[in-house]
């Protein structure tokens, strides 16, 4: 499996963020390619992989949906044990991703050990316009720090909507960027822009990193 490292993920990096896609961009996408950019800058090396569903669409140039749900978990510990290998105990290492990639990374923070963290980009807490299908129940057991970074316009949770879950996002830090959406970008009419609020966004990962872990 390919995977897409920052430059000091080389040497013995002291903080690494597997970084996994949502389910219809590649690990090289925009956002992903930012949100890596902007984490680097923050001292934070990020791994980037494609699940098996996408790495056959990059061959064959077709659409699939997303891979059941126990094919992305094992896909995804793999890539955690790979780098677990390759940085040794001196390094904390999270896991985390865009939408999907951000919720199968908390369901496999759930299920096991060795992992230091979570930071989620835009988690899909519910599908859009369906808000009775809650996606939060695995988060209690999650046993390490988490971090949600969410636009206050996303469809897939808004602030509005997190009234009543409170006893599930308890031990969830949970920080809103004003304005963005799924893909964190803002209305036109605010000054900031979306390269501006994934800034932002990495900036409050390296503060969880450094306050939490």
């Amino acid at each position: 499996m390919e995977l897409i490292k920052t430059k000091g993920y080389e040497g013995e990096p002291k903080v690494v963020l597997i970084l996994a896609h949502g389910a219809g961009a590649p690990a090289d996408s925009s956002f992903m390619e930012e949100l890596s950019a902007a984490l680097e800058q923050e001292g934070i090396e990020t791994v980037r992989f494609e699940f098996p569903y996408m790495q056959k669409r990059r061959l064959d140039g077709k659409k699939r949906p997303p891979d059941r749900e126990q094919v992305l978990l094992d896909c995804f510990t793999r890539v955690v044990d790979q780098v677990r290998s390759d940085c040794g105990s001196g390094s904390r290492v999270l896991v985390g991703g865009k939408s999907m990639g951000g919720r199968m990374a908390s369901i496999l923070a759930s299920r096991r050990e060795g992992i230091d963290g979570v930071a989620c980009f835009g988690y899909p807490f519910h599908p859009p316009g369906k808000p009775d299908r809650w996606r939060t129940g695995h988060f209690q057991d999650v046993s390490c720090p988490m971090l949600v970074l969410q636009g206050t316009r996303d469809p897939f949770g808004k602030p509005s909507e997190m009234a009543g879950h409170e006893q599930e996002l308890e031990g969830i830090r949970l920080l809103w960027l004003e304005g963005g959406n799924h893909d964190f970008q803002p209305l036109k009419s605010q000054p900031q822009t979306q390269k501006e609020l994934i800034v932002a966004a990495a900036r409050e990962t390296r503060i969880f990193v450094d306050e939490r872990l």
